[in-house]
C-alpha cells in the first residue's frame, strides 16, 4: 500500500462487511443533520449499509437527536472540533463498507442516488471516486466538478472575468465524465482506492482536502467520475455559517497549504493572486456602494470580509507560507 508519511494510513478494516459506509461529520447543524440522516435511511433502505456520525463537539443538541431519532447510526462524539478531514478519517477508520460515502451533514439525498452510484462503481472497476449531480435548495445546479487548480485560472478569476469563470474553473456538468476534482460535500470512494491513496490529509482543517484527496487518488491510477444521474441537494455552508469570517479565511489558509504541498515555491504566487482577488473585490464593493447599486449592507459586509482577508494574507498568511 502506497501512503505518504504525513498522511494518515490504515483507512479501516481489511475485510469489508457492508456494501456502503456512510460517514457524516457534524458540527452544530442539527436541523440539516436530521434531514440528511432521514434521506439516507429512506434511500438506502434496501442496501446493506452502516451509518457513522462523527460529531465535532456540537452544542446544539445534534448528538441527542442522533441517539433519539436514529438509533441504527453509530455516533462518535469528539471532545473538540477536530476539523473536517480528521473527523472523516475517524469515521473511515471505524467503517467496514467496500464503498465509503462521505456525506456533508447539510446534504439531502434524492431517492435513487445511492443505488445509481453503487451500480456505477460495481460496473466500473477503475473508478476510485464518484460524485453525484449537486443541486441547490431551489433545484438549480450547484457547480461541483472542478478543473485542477492552476495559477492562470486563479488569475483570470481574480481579475473579474466572470463571463468565462465557469468554463475556466469547472468541467461541463452535462454528462458522466472523468474530472479533476469533485466537491467534498458528497464523495463516494472505493475502499481499495482509499487504501492505496491514503486517508484525507488532516493538515487541512476545513476546505481543500477534497482537491488534495482527488489529486492523490488520481495519481494512484484511479478515475475521478462525475455521475449526474445520481442527485443530491446541498444546502451549503450550514456549519461554516456558525463562524463565516473564520471559515472564509480558513479557505485561503487551506488553499495555501495545498499549493505549498503540491507546488512548492508557487505558494507565494498563490498568495499574490489571492491578494489581488480580494483587492478587486474591495474596489468593486466600494464602487457599487458609492453608486448605490445592489444591497448596501451586503456590499459593506463583503468589503469588510475582503479587507480582513487581505490583512490575514499580509500578516499571518505570509508567515505561515514561510513555515510550511
Amino acid at each position: 500500500m502506497r501512503t505518504r508519511r504525513s498522511e494518515p494510513a490504515s483507512p479501516g478494516p481489511t475485510e469489508a462487511l457492508k456494501d456502503v459506509s456512510f460517514i457524516i461529520v457534524s458540527w452544530n447543524a442539527r436541523k440539516y443533520l436530521v434531514e440528511c440522516l432521514s434521506s439516507i435511511r429512506d434511500d438506502a433502505r434496501a442496501i446493506d449499509h452502516e451509518v457513522i456520525v462523527v460529531d465535532n463537539a456540537s452544542t446544539d443538541g445534534s448528538q441527542e437527536a442522533v441517539r433519539a431519532l436514529f438509533p441504527e447510526a453509530r455516533l462518535i462524539e469528539l471532545p473538540s472540533n477536530s476539523g473536517f478531514a480528521a473527523a472523516n478519517n475517524t469515521g473511515i477508520r471505524e467503517s467496514t463498507g467496500r464503498y465509503v460515502f462521505l456525506v456533508n451533514s447539510d446534504i439531502r439525498i434524492i431517492p435513487g442516488c445511492v443505488g445509481r452510484i453503487i451500480r456505477y462503481l460495481d460496473k466500473n472497476a477503475g473508478a476510485g471516486l464518484v460524485g453525484p449531480r449537486v443541486l441547490n435548495a431551489d433545484g438549480t445546479l450547484q457547480l461541483s466538478c472542478r478543473r485542477a487548480p492552476s495559477l492562470g485560472r486563479n488569475l483570470l478569476a481574480a481579475l473579474g472575468f466572470e463571463s468565462i469563470r465557469k468554463d475556466l474553473l469547472y468541467h461541463p456538468h452535462d454528462r458522466t465524465r472523468e474530472v479533476d476534482v469533485l466537491s467534498g460535500c458528497f464523495l463516494s470512494a472505493r475502499r481499495a482506492a482509499v487504501e492505496e491513496a491514503g486517508l484525507l490529509d488532516e493538515r487541512f482543517f476545513f476546505y481543500a482536502e477534497d482537491k488534495d484527496w482527488c489529486r492523490r487518488i488520481r495519481s494512484a491510477g484511479w478515475k475521478i467520475v462525475y455521475l449526474p444521474e445520481a442527485e443530491a441537494i446541498h444546502y451549503g455552508g450550514k456549519s461554516s455559517a456558525n463562524a463565516p469570517l473564520q471559515y472564509y479565511i480558513e479557505m485561503h489558509r487551506a488553499n495555501l497549504k495545498y499549493w505549498a504541498k503540491h507546488h512548492g515555491g508557487l505558494k507565494y504566487a498563490y498568495l499574490a493572486i489571492a491578494a489581488l482577488h480580494q483587492a478587486v473585490r474591495v474596489a468593486r464593493g466600494e464602487a457599487l456602494s458609492s453608486l448605490k447599486k445592489g444591497r448596501h449592507e451586503e456590499n459593506r459586509h463583503k468589503v469588510e470580509r475582503s479587507l480582513r482577508c487581505l490583512r490575514w494574507i499580509f500578516t499571518e498568511g505570509l508567515r505561515e507560507a514561510r513555515n510550511i
